[in-house]
């Protein structure tokens, strides 16, 4: 079955309009993906006061970490995130093991943050305890109380390039 079929049946209702050639509709599909994602894709501001209580966060967090305790750089999680390590210990498990770079740190430097309809993601510039670079990007999470827990990190090895 041709996969642009089923497209052109329902294209064919409105207006008479009928994309019948791969073209034609990978032309449409570039027209609207080309209007609706610089929409997308601009960051909404963070307030001042609010970057600064994130920045705070993740920065407590990794003291925490780099002291090892567990309670209060637990404290700082999301409830997602506590609800896929019911324990202190498990969270620290899986910090300990993919996420070296957060927990012992030589250098952290923050980057941009950016809000996204997610939430805010804050980047954040480490280097490991091998003296490896590496980005980190958190995401937050505003609570029901107006506070922020940190709901993900995603940790990639730093090659320069912009991420």
């Amino acid at each position: 079955m041709n996969p642009s079929a089923g497209i052109t049946r329902i294209l064919a209702g409105h207006g008479g309009f009928v994309m019948r050639s791969p073209a034609r509709l990978l032309f449409a599909f570039v027209v609207v993906v080309g209007a609706v994602l610089p929409a997308a894709s601009r960051a909404a501001e963070v307030s001042g006061p609010d970057q600064e209580t994130i920045r705070s966060i993740i920065g407590d967090q990794i003291e925490a970490f780099r002291r090892d305790d567990g309670d209060a750089a637990y404290g700082h999680a999301s409830p997602m995130i506590r609800n896929l390590f019911p324990t202190v210990d498990q969270f620290m498990a899986m910090v300990r093991n993919g996420y070296m770079p957060v927990c012992r740190p030589r250098s952290v430097t923050f980057g941009q943050i950016a809000d996204l309809p997610g939430g805010p993601l804050q980047k954040v510039f480490l280097t490991g305890p091998d003296g490896r670079g590496w980005v980190a990007v958190y995401s937050l999470q505003r609570q029901p109380d107006g506070t922020w827990k940190i709901n993900g990190v995603r940790l990639v090895e730093d090659d320069g390039a912009t991420i």
